[in-house]
C-alpha cells in the first residue's frame, strides 16, 4: 500500500468516527431528560466529531487552501459551542427547569436573590 492509500484509509476511519460521535450527540439530545446532560450531549461529542470530520477532509484533499478554510470552522465551533451551552444552562437555571437539589455546587444561588440590575 502506498502513502496515499494509508491517508485515504485514515480519512475514512476519521469520518466514520466523527459521524458516530455526531450521531451519539443527536441520540443524547433525544434520550437525556434534564438540561445539563443534554448540554453535554450537544457540545462534547458533536464538537469532537466535527473536528475529526474536518481532519479527515484535510487528509483526503491534501491542500493548504482546504486546511486554511477548515481551520476557522473548527476555531469558531470551539468558541461558540461552550458559550452557547453556558448561556442555555444559565437560562435554564433562571427559568427553574434545572433540578436544583441535584446540583452539587450552586454558584448562581446568590445572584438569584439579587435582581440583575442591582449591581450585585
Amino acid at each position: 500500500m502506498t502513502l496515499d492509500d494509508w491517508l485515504n484509509l485514515a480519512a475514512l476511519i476519521l469520518i466514520l468516527i466523527g459521524a458516530l460521535l455526531c450521531l451519539t450527540a443527536a441520540i443524547g439530545l433525544l434520550r437525556f431528560r434534564d438540561v445539563p446532560t443534554r448540554l453535554h450531549a450537544a457540545t462534547k461529542p458533536q464538537v469532537l466529531g466535527l473536528i475529526l470530520i474536518c481532519l479527515a477532509i484535510a487528509l483526503s484533499v491534501r491542500s493548504w487552501e482546504v486546511v486554511a478554510f477548515l481551520l476557522p470552522i473548527v476555531l469558531i465551533q470551539l468558541a461558540t459551542a461552550p458559550l452557547s451551552a453556558h448561556m442555555i444552562g444559565r437560562q435554564a437555571y433562571r427559568n427553574g427547569t434545572i433540578d436544583e437539589p441535584g446540583l452539587y455546587v450552586d454558584d448562581l444561588g446568590d445572584s438569584r436573590r439579587t435582581p440583575p440590575a442591582a449591581g450585585g
